[in-house]
């Protein structure tokens, strides 16, 4: 038998002049394209797969960590792209963070200086260990129960 497969962490990072992750949670379920076509970032896209969870990231002005989410469906061609480049990524919105957590916050955040995202803020995917998964969703104000999952 198959052991299950681990989900993992992701940040994704939009500009929320042209995206804002609130029209996630009016629709509540989304195909996300906003990764864009460099192969770096293709390459994890990749990687993302259902089930995973995903840090809503905003980028200038705002430059704060804003909302969770869930992969729905693996990384599949934008079917709007007509040079079949690009790759989407349909999501579902869980919750917005009762406490957003700024860029600066995350910086001087000693349990994070090793966070990739802090080493390119501007790519729009990036991967997330569980131990920094769980520090940003505490310094967001949500914290683990003893026998309570995490979000």
């Amino acid at each position: 038998m198959k052991a299950p497969q681990k989900h993992q962490r992701w940040i994704f990072a939009v500009d929320p002049r042209q995206y804002h992750w609130d029209t996630l949670f009016v629709k509540g379920k989304e195909m996300w394209r906003g990764a864009g076509t460099k192969p770096g970032v293709l390459r994890l896209l990749k990687q993302v797969r259902r089930g995973d969870r995903v840090l809503c990231y905003h980028g200038p002005p705002d430059r704060q960590i804003y909302a969770l989410a869930q992969v729905t469906r693996d990384a599949y061609p934008d079917p709007l792209d007509p040079t079949g480049k690009s790759l989407t990524i349909d999501l579902r919105a869980l919750e917005r963070l009762p406490r957003h957590v700024r860029l600066a916050e995350l910086k001087a955040n000693r349990a994070l200086r090793k966070l990739k995202f802090l080493k390119d803020v501007r790519r729009p995917v990036s991967p997330v260990s569980e131990s920094e998964y769980e520090e940003i969703l505490r310094m967001a104000g949500i914290v683990r129960t003893l026998g309570i999952p995490l979000p």
